[in-house]
């Protein structure tokens, strides 16, 4: 086990605990700060937005953006860190409240391809070529407002303009049925999988699961895993948990349901996720109560429980599994899961 899984996690995943109902109620950890704690709590890479890398780069010219995304590379490299992925952030800017690639308003289009390219040059400069893309407002509130035959070929120009810009760079979206759109366009891995084989080049087009996007979505994690396995096409994962299909709660690995979480981490294993570099990728926050001094405790603990089950799943009886499952006795099979998550 040891050395065999590699995590990481985003700087944004420790935050100041504010949500849509009440303000800030931790301190501002500096990024700086924050990179210093990857090692610590036996984390191997950083996730990025474009705009956690260089931040303000809507002010910038191409040539500032690279030449600050090649700085911060030197910090990670003083750390010990890799970057494991940049995704452009469209989602908070007055021109994507409408979508970026599927936006009505063609200018506003325009700002979203300029902006992934920016994203990009930052992927290239800090050594990573995997493209990260939730398609956050690619949606709908009315339906009418939109059609969905011409918002699915907006996005797949969108990509077909990034593999272009780039021969190199991977696409990796991140489905999500909802929020904060009522409605998304790609929200499941199948759908992710079925829009790259219209770009083209298929090959450079993977996807991202989140668990808690799975969820919501009515899913089980783990199937829409293998799912994506079975294609060769889960190229990262954000794995958290979630309470009810309600709003994206990133809780910690595990905290919700042991046996859903034992299964994503069970699949992955099975099936030599990692192998190729992939990394064990969480999207988790911080409980809104909890203090500045326990306030990565989330992280930690979803490394833990990762490894933990991954400790008990390689334990198994399986050819005691494989008698259960010949003899069809499903109840028994149940029990001996059971048996072994509560020990």
């Amino acid at each position: 086990m040891p050395g065999q899984f590699k995590f990481t996690f985003g700087p944004w995943n420790i935050h100041e605990g504010a949500d849509p109902f009440g303000p800030t109620v931790r301190e501002s950890v500096k990024f700086g700060e924050k990179l210093t704690k990857y090692k610590t709590l036996g984390f191997d890479a950083v996730q990025f937005h474009d705009d956690d890398a260089v931040p303000d780069l809507n002010k910038l010219q191409p040539a500032q953006i690279i030449k600050q995304a090649a700085e911060l590379k030197k910090k990670l490299d003083s750390h010990g860190l890799a970057s494991e992925f940049v995704a452009p952030r469209l989602w908070e800017d007055s021109r994507t409240i409408d979508g970026a690639y599927t936006s009505n308003d063609e200018a506003c289009r325009k700002y979203a391809i300029e902006r992934t390219y920016r994203a990009i040059d930052i992927a290239n400069a800090l050594g990573t070529n995997l493209l990260v893309l939730w398609l956050a407002r690619e949606g709908t509130y009315v339906r009418e407002s939109k059609d969905s035959v011409v918002a699915t070929e907006r996005i797949v120009e969108a990509i077909n303009l990034m593999q272009r810009y780039d021969p190199k760079i991977r696409i990796c979206i991140e489905p999500k049925p909802n929020e904060p759109m009522d409605h998304s366009y790609i929200p499941t891995t199948g759908h992710a999988i079925a829009l790259g084989l219209l770009c083209d080049d298929p090959a450079r087009v993977g996807v991202n699961i989140e668990s808690a996007h799975a969820i919501l979505a009515g899913l089980d994690p783990s199937d829409e895993m293998g799912f994506a396995l079975s294609f060769n096409k889960l190229w990262t994962v954000h794995l958290n948990d979630q309470n009810g299909l309600k709003y994206d709660q990133d809780k910690t690995f595990g905290a919700v349901d042991i046996r859903r979480a034992f299964n994503q981490v069970r699949i992955l294993d099975k099936h030599d996720y990692g192998k190729k570099g992939e990394y064990i990728g969480l999207d988790v926050k911080a409980m809104r109560t909890q203090k500045d001094s326990a306030s990565t405790k989330h992280l930690s603990n979803s490394r833990f429980i990762f490894t933990r089950l991954l400790e008990i799943s390689r334990s198994l009886d399986e050819s005691k599994m494989q008698e259960y499952i010949a003899d069809r006795d499903y109840e028994e099979l149940e029990r001996f899961i059971i048996e072994n998550l509560i020990g």
